[in-house]
């Protein structure tokens, strides 16, 4: 590291100590410290403090990003916003620990077996060799599994896939402009397609609980999905006008013509042994996935999705499966990556157990009751888009966003219940910043694309999902009585 590198990111670290220093100890009137029927006290107040500092750290990058979530662990316990041990526990006891590790090692095995590189053929012979083409189809493949399958198990399976592309290409992680949109695109694919379907994500369904609980309104999986596939529609496009104008690939086309990549694809020898126990394992993975409610009323056990993780795990190591080693597969896990996530846990939960998170909605969201409702709608998408950057969690978000806004109801005006059903479909648009999702962790550890990166696309994509989602539940909204 040169001398300018340290004091930049010394500088940084100041600039953050300062922040959290002057947030944490500011004293607050009364009036401030309500918003509506939340309070934020001294321990809330501390707890954003420490997200502040976090995220400031986060962004200029002066410090390692795994590094910068156990700084925020420990920074809770010192300012007493919560007790070290049950800090550590909310998010490394937390099952999504042993899904990272589970999808990470399946995600080594496509690679590793020469699988993903088969399916990427399979992709290209459909996409062709243009660059630009290229980037839409892998938007619109994470989009489409994410709607069966979860954006977190869309973004596995699909990183692989893009990584097998850019390392045959040569692309330098950190340096490739196509290495750094296509990556962008896993996570915004997954992330898209995640509004599509109930199943798409592990909010949609708490969504669908408080809107028939709270709200008396049964949302239907084609109800749902009425609404959830013209967002996705119009979003893909747009992300994809994005990622091209942010971040314009060096070549238009693979070094391949389209007539190679098709002739490669068909002429390509018989799958392996290991291609072939791959393929099985995450097809059975994929079975446990989809298949848990059956199994879950059959046999009366809760089956998350990180059960399904563990046993691909455990399958790819049954003698005779596969020929792989665990010591080859662990060195393509990236456990700064699993402690990151862990860390970010961590942190959502401590703001949500302080009330700081409910604070920091009401905040928000209050007062936009005389507003015109498309004007209120494009306001709600917004304001969870700028709550999602503290949580690292959709769920979290579902779980305080959604319950808030009904119970704002009389004050956000005709139509609560519809602003509540957005602010539940945007709550999995974690487009900014990369810790707010593990959908965006996995195509980040690839190194090609940084903190900053997804910000800066992000903020340019955020009001167009705005103005995307308020328009769509204008329009359908009322057809379909939530409106």
């Amino acid at each position: 590291m040169n001398k300018n590198s340290a004091a930049r990111k010394l500088a940084a670290i100041s600039i953050a100590a300062i922040l959290f220093a002057v947030l944490a100890f500011l004293p607050l009137p009364d009036s401030v410290r309500r918003a509506g029927d939340a309070l934020l006290d001294p321990k809330g107040q501390r707890a954003i403090a420490v997200l502040a500092g976090a995220l400031v750290i986060w962004v200029l990058e002066a410090l390692p990003f795994h590094i910068t979530g156990l700084l925020a662990m420990v920074m809770l316990a010192l300012v007493g916003a919560g007790d070290f041990a049950t800090i550590v526990k909310s998010g490394f006891g937390d099952d999504v620990v042993l899904f990272f590790i589970g999808v990470l090692a399946l995600a080594a095995a496509i690679v590793r077996s020469g699988l993903g590189k088969r399916v990427s053929l399979l992709v290209l012979s459909i996409t062709g060799n243009s660059t630009h083409r290229i980037i839409f189809g892998f938007l619109a493949a994470g989009a489409f599994l994410s709607m069966w399958v979860t954006a977190i198990a869309s973004s596995a399976i699909i990183m692989p896939l893009a990584l097998a592309i850019l390392n045959e290409e040569g692309a330098k992680p950190g340096e490739s402009r196509f290495g750094r949109a296509l990556m962008l695109a896993v996570a915004w694919g997954a992330l898209i397609g995640a509004v599509g379907t109930p199943a798409g994500s592990g909010s949609n369904p708490l969504v669908v609980k408080f809107m028939g609980s709270l709200a008396h309104v049964d949302i239907s999986f084609v109800r749902w999905m009425t609404i959830g596939l013209p967002i996705v529609a119009l979003l893909l496009p747009s992300a994809w006008g994005v990622l091209i104008l942010f971040s314009p690939p060096e070549m238009t086309h693979l070094q391949k013509s389209h007539d190679d990549i098709k002739r490669e694809f068909s002429s390509q020898s018989r799958m392996s042994r290991d291609e072939k126990a791959t393929l099985i394992v995450f097809a059975i993975t994929v079975l446990i996935w989809l298949a848990s409610p059956l199994i879950q009323s059959l046999w009366h056990i809760k089956i998350p999705i990180s059960m399904g993780a563990v046993a691909a795990v455990v399958l790819l190591f049954v003698p005779g499966m596969t020929s792989f080693k665990w010591k080859d597969l662990q060195k393509e896990i990236d456990w700064a990556g699993i402690i990151l996530i862990a860390a970010g846990i961590s942190l959502g939960m401590t703001l949500y157990q302080t009330g700081a998170a409910a604070w920091l909605s009401a905040v928000l969201l209050g007062g936009i009751g005389s507003l015109p409702l498309f004007i209120r709608l494009v306001l709600i998408v917004l304001a969870v888009l700028a709550v999602k950057i503290a949580f690292s969690s959709n769920t979290l978000t579902g779980t305080i966003i959604v319950p808030l806004v009904l119970a704002l109801g009389p004050r956000l005006g005709t139509g609560a219940t519809g602003l509540a059903l957005a602010a539940g479909f945007t709550a999995n648009l974690a487009i900014i910043l990369v810790t707010t999702s593990p959908v965006n962790i996995i195509p980040y550890t690839t190194g090609y694309f940084s903190i900053k990166d997804m910000a800066i696309a992000g903020l340019i994509l955020t009001p167009l999902a705005a103005l995307i989602i308020a328009l769509v539940f204008s329009i359908l909204g009322p057809a379909i009585g939530i409106l």
